[in-house]
């Protein structure tokens, strides 16, 4: 069985796309909906910059869903392999979420272009800037995360935002509270902590008033059944329900990403075969929460036509 899956914020980088929307109008054709979904020049900033304004939470989350989308166009029209062929499931890392869901045919890809801008926006609102932070606990596992969020809180947020493998999880809050978590890391056990430079704290309690905006949103959205299941962050668990879906969209702002156990559920339910679309962040972390697992990141126009003729 297969999984495609979508990264998360992180994965942009100036120059994105370029290549292959030079080698490909049906690429050309997604930067081009995106554009105009969102009534700005995306594509110019993906592929010219400057990247600090990539960077910002706003434009960075509509980018790598459109990067990702024009791989997998692509794949489905010029290599011949089809999304509901292929794939038994998807699944996404945060912003991923909804790439995964427009892959399957939940969202048209201008109502997630649109989404997702509201949902950077949102997010960057929540907190003011210097208010928030995150930090990645290396050579932690979900356990001594935990420990370390407690331990650091002192009564301000500090929570586990992303369990993403058995040796990375992401602490999110209160900016005085993550750098106590830091200082702290190592007498808890974790090898290293390092702040991450990011311009809110995604994934905890401080981002309600961007799910409540989600909340929103997504109630005036059709969103179809997906043509194969979503495994959801907040659930690490198959759903096809667009109220479910609609639902743990909402929660998913605030709630921790669950990829550690999403990806070892995959593996159990039989998916042993991981195709990452768009990045190459996912599929290390597949590996070490999977050893067994095969992980293909798909990027370039020649990724695509290996893929093509291996799958």
């Amino acid at each position: 069985m297969r999984a495609f899956i979508f990264p998360g914020q992180g994965s942009q980088s100036v120059g994105m796309g370029k290549a292959l929307a030079d080698a490909s109008a049906v690429a050309r054709e997604v930067f081009q909906e995106v554009d105009e979904a969102l009534g700005d020049h995306l594509f110019r900033l993906m592929t010219e910059g400057p990247e600090d304004q990539l960077t910002l939470t706003a434009n960075a989350q509509p980018a790598i869903m459109a990067n990702a989308i024009a791989v997998l166009r692509v794949l489905e029209k010029e290599g011949g392999v089809k999304l509901s062929e292929k794939a038994d499931f998807v699944a996404g890392h945060s912003l991923g979420e909804y790439t995964a869901l427009c892959a399957a045919g939940a969202f048209d890809l201008a109502t997630t272009a649109r989404l997702l801008r509201l949902r950077g926006q949102a997010m960057q609102a929540a907190v003011p800037v210097g208010e928030g932070a995150m930090a990645a606990l290396l050579g932690a596992d979900l356990a001594k995360a935990q420990a370390i969020a407690a331990a650091a809180a002192e009564g301000e947020v500090c929570t586990v935002a992303n369990d993403n493998d058995p040796s990375q999880v992401v602490i999110s809050g209160a900016r005085a509270a993550i750098e106590r978590a830091v200082a702290i890391a190592k007498d808890h056990g974790a090898k290293r902590a390092v702040l991450l430079p990011v311009s809110a704290p995604f994934h905890c309690p401080l981002m309600q008033p961007a799910a409540d905006a989600m909340g929103e949103a997504l109630a005036g959205v059709a969103i179809q059944a997906p043509l194969v299941p979503l495994y959801a962050n907040v659930t690490a668990a198959p759903t096809a329900d667009p109220d479910a879906i609609r639902r743990q969209l909402v929660e998913q702002v605030t709630g921790m990403v669950r990829w550690r156990e999403s990806v070892a559920a995959m593996f159990d339910a039989g998916v042993h075969d991981f195709v990452e679309l768009g990045g190459k962040v996912l599929g290390a972390m597949v590996k070490r929460s999977a050893p067994d697992a095969t992980a293909t990141s798909v990027v370039t126009m020649d990724d695509i036509e290996a893929l093509a003729k291996g799958i």
